[in-house]
């Protein structure tokens, strides 16, 4: 099918990805022998059940039986699609997603901008050099010229059609600089045409993942208003998603320990100028669910960076009841209010980096900053005040995730209504979403890694079971059985198993489950490769696997009738009477497949 990410590509971001560095960024592990553990991000446990395998590349919940590669944690936890997932994955890794069917087969709508975008940008960075205005404005603001290097900062002319003039002149030019938002459509009465967008303005690109400009943000240079102008929603840049520095961040940082969120271009430049490389600025709007979503794929830690006075706290409590949602365990969220008067960059500016870091050291908990609030709206030396303190806590606790983080949310909250913690829990009703239902217990630990019935499975599941955890075995075959040519249920798997691993020596469990994904048989292979082995030395897994296939022929050689069958099934389609005949014999030597 056009558009067809090429499998080639999947085995090579699956090879490429680190599994426990993906997983580790999103959900507090802990090293558990060759292996890493968590409470499991899928249901609400408090002993870890939640395992992570590096060999593998694979991940297996024992409590609720959640399992996968990188590509389906993304999918399960960032609750994204296969094709968002793919591009999550590759952007990680600076690779471009290819498709297979050339550029009929475009991956996203608005995907033939880039080019357009990259070279306005371009553009804008040559008018900068021209512009000793633009250059002296920027010096003012502390911004080095090393910063705008780094990120992309231009100029746009003060002129009406600087950038129609260079890059419109055709119906379909004008129209992609339209789609593009870098020109506005004349509406006056008679009027006809295009006009620039952004005029006289310090411009910052705003870049996706892969560090390709999506969108302009530009500051004028005089007193006007608007002092900010940013690009408009198009089919590359949705305001409510991007975030400005976050490419950037990631350039700069191996590991994002944690990021803060601020309010304006410059203040990310300045504190990054400052060594302070972990910021990042929402686009005019308050921050939304999406950008939480997107900010918790890269740390654990999130710092908002608010004014000090009415106007910043209101704007962090709007901060805060999107953010509640996924206050879970692992997981900091703070808040950092300035002085009056300051912003981060002018702060920087007059205290330097290691002041600026000991206020974000400082900062409030998100726990602390939600109960101040609430205290502030209420009397607390009388009941109904106290009441009505817990009144206002309700909706908001109900959108805490079940865990750990929701109890001490509980627990700070009873102290500060006088009140046991379970009382206030019970008197509350609250109840998070997902918190229905009775969570899978943990299994005991003596049996933790190995599947009740491993060794009294089918010989032929147990084969699929040895080789997806040790796809290195496939090397110890010589040649693939002849009876493995039968279209017996389960044959095919383990032969189509078995040639992949042979002519990929260097695969992961990981890439055999995603050479399944789309197939009817992928659920359940990828349910095995949640299961352990229990031929846990890769070294005697090639004996074993040998083993194996040697003890399902001699199952079948023994028994003349199952040779006939098999050797017609090649040349004809067997009866029912011969079908069931067949599987009767196979399940006789206990090769017949779990229904």
């Amino acid at each position: 099918m056009a558009g067809r990410i090429p499998q080639a590509f999947i085995d090579e971001l699956i090879a490429r990805t680190d599994i426990v560095e993906l997983i580790g960024g999103r959900v507090q592990l802990k090293k558990a022998g060759r292996e890493w553990k968590a409470c499991c991000p899928f249901h609400n446990e408090k002993t870890p059940s939640f395992w992570v395998s590096p060999d593998k590349q694979f991940y297996h919940c024992f409590g609720c039986g959640a399992h996968g590669t990188a590509l389906g944690f993304l999918m399960e936890h960032d609750k994204l699609p296969f094709p968002d997932a793919v591009e999550e994955l590759a952007s990680r890794l600076g690779l471009e997603v290819p498709r297979e069917g050339g550029e009929a087969a475009r991956a996203r709508p608005g995907d033939d901008l880039h080019p357009l975008l990259a070279d306005v940008t371009q553009f804008y960075r040559d008018c900068l050099r021209e512009s000793a205005r633009a250059r002296k404005y920027l010096e003012g603001r502390g911004i080095t010229a090393e910063s705008c290097v780094k990120f992309a900062i231009g100029y746009a002319p003060d002129a009406w059609d600087s950038v129609l003039k260079r890059f419109g002149g055709s119906p379909e030019r004008d129209r992609a600089l339209l789609e593009a938002g870098l020109v506005v459509e004349r509406s006056g009465q008679g009027e006809s045409g295009h006009y620039d967008r952004f005029r006289d303005r310090v411009m910052f690109p705003i870049r996706d993942a892969r560090g390709r400009p999506i969108a302009f943000g530009g500051r004028i240079l005089d007193k006007g208003e608007p002092k900010y102008l940013n690009s408009p929603e198009t089919p590359l840049f949705h305001k409510g998603r991007e975030l400005y520095g976050l490419y950037e961040a990631r350039q700069a940082l191996r590991k994002v320990e944690r990021l803060m969120v601020v309010e304006g271009y410059v203040d990310v430049v300045r504190l990054a100028q400052s060594g302070i490389a972990w910021s990042v600025a929402t686009l005019g709007t308050a921050t939304t669910p999406e950008h939480l979503n997107r900010l918790f794929r890269v740390t654990n830690e999130l710092v908002f960076c608010f004014d000090g006075d009415a106007a910043g706290r209101n704007a962090a409590w709007r901060a805060l009841e999107n953010a509640l949602e996924h206050a879970r365990d692992g997981r900091q969220l703070r808040f950092l209010f300035l002085p009056e008067g300051h912003d981060p960059d002018t702060l920087v500016g007059e205290e330097g980096a290691e002041a600026f870091e000991a206020r974000v050291a400082g900062a409030v908990p998100i726990s602390e900053f939600l109960v101040g609030q609430l205290v502030a709206r209420t009397d607390l030396s009388s009941v109904d005040g106290r009441a009505r303190l817990a009144e206002l806590a309700r909706p908001l606790l109900a959108r805490v995730p079940p865990g750990v983080y929701h109890e001490l949310l509980v627990e700070r909250l009873a102290e500060a209504v006088r009140m046991p913690a379970g009382r206030l829990e019970e008197l509350l009703r609250v109840r998070a979403p997902g918190a229905r239902g009775r969570a899978a217990p943990p299994p005991a630990a003596d049996t933790r890694r190995l599947p009740r019935s491993a060794g009294r499975q089918p010989l032929l599941t147990q084969a699929i079971l040895l080789l997806l955890h040790h796809p290195g075995a496939a090397q110890a075959v010589a040649s693939l059985p002849a009876w493995l040519e039968g279209d017996h249920k389960g044959f095919p798997v383990l032969r189509d198993l078995l040639e992949t691993a042979r002519a990929e020596p260097q695969f992961t469990t990981a890439q055999l489950v995603e050479r399944w994904r789309d197939r009817p048989e992928g659920a359940r292979i990828a349910e095995l490769a949640g299961e352990e082995s229990l031929v846990r030395d890769a070294r005697a897994a090639g004996r074993e696997l040998v083993s194996l296939l040697d003890r399902i022929g001699g199952a079948l050689g023994p028994g003349r009738r199952l040779d006939e069958l098999i050797e017609a099934s090649r040349e004809r389609r067997l009866s029912a009477e011969e079908q069931k005949e067949f599987q009767g014999l196979l399940g006789a030597r206990g090769l017949a497949p779990k229904s």
